[in-house]
């Protein structure tokens, strides 16, 4: 991920709607939600939801898949890795047991 990519993600997240969209969209996992779930779970109305989504998978951090006549949102975790590589890229000045805390924080636990 470069810098404009890592800016566009992080304007994507500074709004609130769109923030409580993208964890929402992580939670589910796999699974997925289609707009008017997401919409429906945060109290938000279809237009406003449909923008916040869009604004969203352009940012590359969650992205579309459709199931018959209906579309499914997913959090792109390949969107998620790039920007936290990004973050991390210089990370400790090369002293990696520095960094450990941070990646077993956000590592999901073993189970």
């Amino acid at each position: 991920m470069d810098k404009q990519n890592a800016l566009d993600a992080f304007a994507a997240l500074g709004q609130s709607t769109r923030l409580d969209v993208f964890r929402l969209l992580i939670k589910a996992g796999e699974a997925g939600m289609s707009a008017g779930e997401v919409g429906d779970t945060l109290g938000v109305r279809q237009n406003t939801m449909s923008a916040n989504l869009s604004i969203l998978a352009r940012s590359g951090l969650i992205r579309s898949e459709r199931q018959g006549r209906s579309i499914r949102y997913f959090a792109d975790m390949d969107g998620v890795r790039g920007l936290l590589a990004f973050l991390m890229e210089d990370c400790c000045a090369g002293r990696p047991e520095l960094c450990q805390p941070v990646i077993d924080l956000i590592a999901c636990p073993q189970t």
